[in-house]
């Protein structure tokens, strides 16, 4: 009921703006700059309210949100009030007049708080499909490119966000960077001048992927995530892309057991793998895949790529085997160990990390007595547009819908309007 309630409202609120649909208030939840806290700093521009509309956040002054013992605590040199497990702060006007900044960080719109695995404060930013996309394309891309690139990049971004707009929406990676209302000139008027233009194919939004480069090939999305192949994803020779080689060079052996000794006063915390950037990432993985408690990684005793390829000359299959020692909270130390034996690749690389292991176009890969060199190209999954070539095309003079062309052949440019309109005569 409370959701219902503050959609009303949203839309009581927001119609103000020039062209409003139903479904152009996104829900964003904050994950990328706050990380898993439970504590923030809350300050607001404007007038916001709570949403039973009594209590007022006061303008200027900073408000502590906390989790105390399953509710949430919200503070001020004044005043305290103790809340219940979601909170929500909504402006009397949707405008640049009212922001509202967590952690140093500004947002538009409304800000929704709920406590996540009882210990987290989760914000979820409630904000226009159109503003979203000024926090998001500057992120994406850098915002000093050619305006064309910048447009390109636009009707990239609203397409994935109208396609994905029924999934859990970050403002991670995951899904697409986004950086609340710190906002670009250049990268916001492309947002304006492409407004509602998305990507479609038979009338319908496509799954507008992009990825920072390919490597001088386009993938197809069936090989990536095992969906219906798409003839606007094809394998080609991309001429645009700058290729980005890489190389990943990964010891075997993190941290001799032999050498570890238990006696020492403090001795866990002093233990330190020899690649902090790559091991910090598998450790946070092996966490997800059920590891609980502090790890340290004795060694990848097994790490390799099948020979066996994609038709884009993409890595299909690996292994890997990881050593590691997991400390549980009352103390005990277990001996653990995790592998995957001729599994798909994109198991493996999350547990490398994908800014060291940056894409599945393998040139070589060598074992040698104490390490593994991988050597590759490109940055991301490689299928649609390349961020790097759709920049070189914008140096070069190319429209964005020249762009659009390029990446995503045989689709048309829509206005999402259009589209709405289209579907709703089809109904009736």
């Amino acid at each position: 009921m409370k959701r219902i309630i503050l959609f009303l409202l949203f839309v009581s609120i927001f119609t103000s703006q020039e062209t409003v649909y139903a479904n152009d208030i996104l829900k964003v939840k904050l994950k990328n700059y706050i990380g898993d806290t439970d504590e923030l700093t809350i300050e607001v521009k404007g007038r916001y309210t709570t949403l039973n509309g009594i209590e007022e956040i006061r303008e200027g002054v900073k408000h502590i949100l906390s989790v105390k013992k399953g509710s949430m605590l919200l503070t001020n040199h004044d005043d305290k009030m103790v809340l219940s497990e979601s909170f929500i702060l909504i402006p009397d006007h949707y405008n640049k007049e009212h922001v509202i900044t967590i952690n140093d960080k500004k947002y538009l719109g409304a800000m929704e708080f709920i406590i996540e695995d009882d210990k987290y404060i989760r914000p979820i930013n409630h904000i226009f499909l159109e503003d979203y996309l000024k926090g998001v394309v500057p992120f994406e891309v850098f915002p000093s490119w050619k305006i064309e690139t910048l447009k390109a990049q636009s009707l990239a971004a609203r397409t994935y966000t109208v396609t994905h707009m029924d999934k859990e929406m970050d403002d991670t990676i995951q899904f697409q960077v986004y950086g609340g209302y710190e906002w670009f000139e250049q990268a916001s008027r492309a947002v304006d001048e492409t407004k509602g233009e998305i990507i479609t194919f038979e009338n319908k939004p496509i799954n507008a992927y992009y990825s920072a480069s390919n490597g001088g090939v386009t993938e197809n999305n069936e090989n990536v995530w095992n969906e219906t192949a798409k003839s606007y994803f094809p394998i080609k020779i991309d001429p645009y892309d700058p290729i980005q080689p890489w190389t990943l060079r990964l010891h075997k052996e993190q941290l001799l057991l032999a050498r570890i000794d238990a006696t020492r006063m403090n001795w866990w915390n002093k233990l330190e793998e020899k690649e902090q950037s790559i091991i910090e990432p598998m450790k946070k993985r092996l966490n997800k895949q059920g590891f609980e408690g502090d790890i340290k990684i004795l060694s990848i005793s097994n790490l390799d790529i099948s020979p066996d390829l994609f038709e884009s000359n993409r890595s299909k299959k690996g292994s890997i085997k990881i050593e590691f020692l997991r400390c549980l909270i009352e103390g005990t130390i277990l001996y653990e160990v995790f592998e995957l034996n001729g599994v798909e690749i994109d198991q493996i690389r999350p547990l490398i990390g994908g800014s060291t292991f940056r894409s599945y176009f393998i040139d070589t890969f060598e074992e040698h007595d104490r390490y593994y060199v991988i050597r590759g190209r490109g940055f991301g999954h490689g299928v649609g547009m390349s961020q790097w070539g759709a920049s070189i095309m914008g140096d070069r003079g190319y429209k964005y819908k020249e762009i659009i062309e390029h990446y995503y052949p045989g689709t048309t440019i829509k206005k999402i309007s259009t589209i709405n309109k289209q579907v709703h005569d089809d109904e009736s």
